[in-house]
């Protein structure tokens, strides 16, 4: 009996009973809701649009590749390096399936002029947008400049990785035609060639640009 007089005081000293904290704790929680419901409306489509779904399963799309449209079937999941190797009749397999996560550059081709990991980029995304690819530079019959620049200097050993440096450095030259060795580097940070021939790609595009690798020595002079 005392023990429930003296929780009934406390009750009554603190102003705030526990049925009166409980109301008050629901009734806080939807205002709270309802304020975030009214600074956060779902997004609408505007007037006279509608918003497109596509997928989950295949879609038909169009890509333009090297300068030509082509059509593809795919999940709105598939990456666009997929869709070049594996996706198109017939297929692109120039951009080299390495890493799969962005860190080799392998991929590279170029969108809009500009080097994109195809890994890393769905294929949905690319849709009318220019996509170069190696196959789109260069021919076994016509080599580019940068690919016969390549084979000069024994940039390569096994190739695998080639297709990805050689975009990248056509990005590269047409963005900076003439450009330094420490922008050829940092051009080409994202690129990795297990078998360490970078010195020789990083002389490859300066030849190919039209500049030495390496600075002429200076001549001694006379002693006097």
């Amino acid at each position: 009996m005392g023990r429930s007089n003296r929780r009934r005081g406390r009750a009554v000293r603190s102003g705030v009973s526990r049925r009166a904290f409980l109301q008050g704790l629901g009734s806080g929680a939807i205002g709270a809701g309802l304020l975030s419901a009214g600074a956060a409306p779902p997004a609408r489509p505007a007037a006279g649009t509608s918003a497109a779904t596509l997928g989950p399963g295949p879609v038909a799309m169009g890509l333009k590749v090297n300068g030509e449209g082509r059509s593809v079937r795919v999940e709105p999941r598939v990456t666009l390096l997929d869709a070049l190797r594996d996706r198109l009749d017939p297929p692109l397999t120039g951009a080299k399936k390495i890493c799969d996560r962005g860190e080799c550059g392998g991929c590279t081709v170029l969108l809009d002029g500009k080097p994109v990991y195809a890994c890393m980029l769905l294929a949905v995304d690319a849709r009318n947008r220019s996509i170069t690819t190696i196959e789109g530079i260069g021919t076994s019959r016509r080599l580019h400049p940068l690919q016969e620049a390549f084979v000069e200097k024994d940039a390569l050993q096994c190739g695998f990785c080639t297709p990805g440096f050689i975009v990248a450095s056509k990005a590269l030259l047409d963005a900076v035609p003439r450009p330094t060795l420490e922008q050829v580097r940092q051009a080409l940070g994202g690129h990795i060639c297990r078998c360490g021939t970078y010195p020789k790609v990083f002389e490859a595009v300066l030849a190919a640009a039209g500049r030495p690798a390496r600075a002429p020595a200076a001549k001694p002079g006379r002693r006097t």
